[in-house]
């Protein structure tokens, strides 16, 4: 399994604007081949940052991602709003529920 986890800074006065974008973005990952978990949440509305959780079944299908039309319109709304992005994969293993 791999698991990616990022860290974006969008232009705050541009949210509004990019939620639509992102909601899309994030419903159609849900619906593609290998992708066992998506999750996308603005931290801050007012710096506007938002952190990204991926969980793939492997890094064939994470690549095939970045190639679906969804990406392609999802980087077409966002060109000019993103300010930084910090994403990070990770191979995981061994996944288990946490008991607490």
């Amino acid at each position: 399994m791999i698991i990616v986890i990022a860290r974006a800074e969008f232009d705050p006065a541009r949210l509004d604007e990019l939620q639509p974008a992102l909601d899309a973005m994030m419903k159609s990952t849900w619906e593609e081949s290998g992708c066992l978990g998506y999750s996308m949440a603005i931290e801050s509305r007012e710096d506007g940052i938002c952190s990204i959780v991926e969980r793939w079944e492997n890094e064939a299908a994470l690549r095939e991602h970045f190639n679906q039309p969804h990406m392609a319109a999802f980087n077409a709304a966002v060109k000019g709003a993103v300010r930084s992005i910090d994403a990070r994969i990770y191979d995981a293993s061994n996944e288990r529920p946490l008991m607490i």
